[in-house]
């Protein structure tokens, strides 16, 4: 348990960053799942909206240090290659 003032302090804002970033992770996990639905039932027009909606969600987390740069990187480029994938 936290002993001094400004540790105490720095749970309340360990405490506040983690809701704001586990809705953040939330919602670009969210916007993932649309796209991977998307391509699951095999609808190009919806997959590529929503990969519209999903890329910068993804590397907004990624400057934000939910998730690695190389991590959102590779989530874009592996959806992007799924949704190439659709047009044959």
């Amino acid at each position: 348990m936290a002993n001094t003032t400004s540790a105490k302090k720095a749970t309340r804002k360990i405490a506040r960053r983690t809701a704001v970033n586990k809705s953040r992770r939330t919602q670009m996990r969210g916007a993932v799942r649309t796209v991977e639905e998307a391509i699951k039932t095999g609808d190009r027009a919806a997959a590529v909206k929503a990969l519209a909606n999903a890329e910068p969600a993804l590397m907004r987390a990624a400057q934000r240090n939910i998730i690695h740069k190389n991590n959102a990187s590779r989530k874009v480029s592996r959806l992007t290659a799924q949704i190439a994938k659709l047009a044959k």
